[in-house]
């Protein structure tokens, strides 16, 4: 008896030591700098101190999950071979989940690039792709810009990274504190930016980041201790913006729409809401989705962040059913705001 006590205690306790192992091995470098409105010296935080759910809430939720139907679907659909420069207007490629090809000014850019298999710590375990890029990436044109909105493994995929920096050597523009992780990766040319901070891409073309109400955090130990963003790129034929991964905060859309407005097109994440009590402070649903599109008053807006990876109990399709049923609530067409598939690419003067 008292063998038997001792060994799953043993094995308790191993368990507990590996997963701290683990958790400390995944976790990037943490920002330092000087303290801000959003960042205390250790730990950044969003515009009214909202925050993702943790510990119990966490728990409470993955013991009574209620997870929405995926099917998967590998067809090789793909979508026509990108140009590799495009000079008149812009042309936005949707490519999967907040991946977008914005070819705009000569210059290719790549928002949160993904190719992998899986969006997790290990290539055997974690969400799964749904469905294949709607870009080959040996079908790429050369990137000159990849931005990176935060350091999520569905938005920061370091074999895909790998790639684009041996094959392509882009320029990479991240939050503040995601370059130590880069470098430390092997990773060159990055530069941080701060929210309202601004870079020149070369040829006309400005990035701005500006603020999201999201966390970040790749391991048990760095939860808040890198910035995440969005983006604004400033160019010839209009202003894009991309928001990465947000909640919903009407005073945070209202200071983007004033400080970085005004916007042509905007790029808006619509999927992982349910359950919304767990989920709406770091993503927004597609009925809040539509709410950033009216406080934005963009000419068009372009859905994200949906039907690739299994990431919270919304199915593939709920996003797109209940983007539509909420556009139709406020008496906007889907014209207006644009639903995607893999590969599809819209072009505007």
């Amino acid at each position: 008896m008292y063998f038997v006590a001792g060994f799953f205690g043993f094995i308790v306790v191993a368990g507990l030591v590996l997963a701290l192992v683990l958790g400390a091995l995944f976790s990037a470098p943490a920002h330092r700098g000087i303290a801000s409105d959003h960042f205390d010296g250790r730990r950044f935080t969003n515009y009214d101190g909202t925050k993702a759910h943790g510990g119990a809430a966490l728990f409470r939720w993955m013991m009574n999950r209620e997870p929405g139907q995926w099917e998967e679907d590998l067809r090789e659909d793909y979508g026509k071979h990108p140009l590799r420069h495009f000079r008149d207007g812009i042309r936005i490629t949707f490519v999967n989940h907040s991946t977008f090809l914005i070819q705009v000014d000569g210059i290719n850019i790549l928002t949160d690039p993904v190719w992998s298999k899986r969006v997790s710590p290990v290539s055997w375990a974690g969400p799964k792709r749904m469905r294949l890029p709607g870009i080959r990436f040996e079908d790429l044109p050369p990137i000159h810009v990849v931005a990176i909105s935060h350091n999520h493994y569905d938005h920061l995929d370091i074999p895909t990274m790998r790639l684009l920096a041996g094959g392509h050597h882009p320029r990479i523009v991240v939050p503040l504190g995601v370059k130590s992780f880069l470098e430390k990766e092997g990773m060159a040319n990055v530069s941080e930016i701060d929210w309202w901070g601004e870079q020149d891409l070369g040829n006309g073309v400005t990035l701005k980041a500006v603020p999201a109400q999201h966390f970040s955090g790749r391991g048990m130990f760095d939860r808040d201790a890198t910035l995440w963003c969005g983006f604004v790129l400033k160019t010839s034929a209009g202003s894009i913006y991309f928001a990465g991964d947000t909640g919903y905060n009407a005073r945070m859309f209202q200071d983007i729409a004033e400080k970085a407005g005004p916007i042509r097109f905007a790029l808006l994440p619509i999927g992982a809401y349910k359950p919304e009590w767990f989920m709406s402070p770091i993503h927004t649903s597609p009925k809040e989705a539509v709410k950033i599109h009216l406080d934005l008053s963009p000419e068009k807006s372009i859905a994200t962040h949906f039907g690739t990876f299994p990431l919270a109990d919304d199915g593939r399709d709920d996003p797109v059913i209940d983007l539509r049923a909420a556009l139709a609530e406020r008496g906007v067409s889907d014209d207006d705001f644009l639903v995607m598939k893999e590969g599809e690419y819209q072009v505007f003067e």
